[in-house]
């Protein structure tokens, strides 16, 4: 088991390596969005125009050798446009039949680009995908090929002509990123790398077998009781109106995160734990990926919009007041 381990980091540090030669900085976008692939979850990237989310996708796609496809979002996309249709083809011997034409999202990694500029309907069409991992187009349901993944950006500046995820499909994504600027230094890399005349080229770490391999092995890693306790207690804590929540949540929150929630944690937390060479989940694991996992499935009420509260900081104060141990709960909740 410590060669397996010893093998994940390897490679998990070679892709880190490979990402760099095209995207300055962003450690944090990375890793997360690393982490997310190693666990088999969709990734949510948030930030302005330019900061290299779609080359991030793309550049991913390439390391690992997985079919890419890039759909961008816009009002008048249709189902269709993503899933595919029947067509009518003629055939060897003259006669018409319907064949199915299949669309984009039949790669293995999917770029949905602005997924917010497109209706409530077609971006509906993404949830059977995104969770099931086949289509229901003619009439049959057609398997995506494993792995599969969805990262998906939006604009949080512009918001005209857009629609907002529905939580059902937000409460999908693994992870939601919030990709910032870069400093003064990251960007002098980028205006190096991006003018000069030969841009230098990646190369492929892992192939799809390889890849399956270390997601079956995320799954191996133990957790520890007292991690998973603590865990449950952070994503119960979100939930305003009952006994374990937190004063912060009742007074910013409408409704707490989902048992997904839960469950991303835990599984980041492994990935984690192995990136650093270790096959077993501590609390400050659990605590690293608390942002990144909850922040999208945490629903504000009016009062905290009008103060400019973000999930961010209630998530925080989740982190800094809720005990890592049972041992240290107030009498109150420990004897609930």
């Amino acid at each position: 088991m410590d060669e397996k381990v010893t093998l994940f980091r390897h490679h998990h540090d070679r892709l880190k390596q490979e990402i760099g030669k095209v995207i300055v900085g962003q450690s944090e976008i990375v890793e997360g969005t690393l982490g997310a692939v190693f666990a088999g979850g969709h990734v949510l990237l948030e930030g302005v125009p330019g900061l290299g989310k779609t080359l991030l996708v793309r550049t991913l796609s390439r390391v690992l050798d997985l079919s890419f496809n890039r759909v961008q979002f816009t009002p008048d996309l249709m189902p269709a446009d993503i899933l595919g249709t029947n067509l009518v083809v003629e055939n060897a011997d003259g006669r018409r039949e319907f064949q199915f034409q299949h669309g984009p999202i039949f790669a293995q990694m999917v770029l949905a680009d602005e997924i917010n500029r497109a209706t409530p309907k077609t971006q509906s069409a993404m949830l059977e995908a995104m969770q099931e991992k086949s289509v229901t187009a003619g009439g049959e349901v057609r398997r995506l090929e494993a792995p599969f993944f969805v990262l998906a950006t939006q604009n949080p500046i512009d918001q005209e002509g857009t629609y907002p995820l529905p939580e059902a499909q937000l409460d999908r994504f693994f992870f939601k990123l919030l990709v910032s600027y870069p400093s003064a230094e990251e960007l002098l890399k980028v205006i190096d790398r991006t003018t000069q005349a030969n841009p230098e080229a990646v190369e492929k770490v892992l192939d799809r077998e390889s890849l399956l391999e270390m997601q079956a092995l995320v799954r191996e890693v133990p957790v520890p009781s007292h991690v998973k306790d603590y865990a449950v207690r952070l994503v119960l804590a979100s939930h305003p109106g009952t006994e374990t929540a937190l004063a912060v949540s009742n007074q910013y929150l409408r409704f707490g995160s989902s048992p997904r929630g839960a469950q991303a944690m835990i599984l980041a937390a492994k990935v984690r734990a192995l990136t650093e060479g270790r096959f077993n989940v501590g609390l400050d694991d659990i605590q690293s990926v608390l942002l990144p996992a909850l922040r999208h499935r945490l629903i504000l009420n009016f009062e905290a919009q009008a103060e400019a509260i973000t999930t961010d900081h209630v998530l925080a104060t989740i982190r800094e007041e809720v005990p890592v141990s049972r041992e240290r709960l107030p009498q109150s909740q420990s004897s609930g």
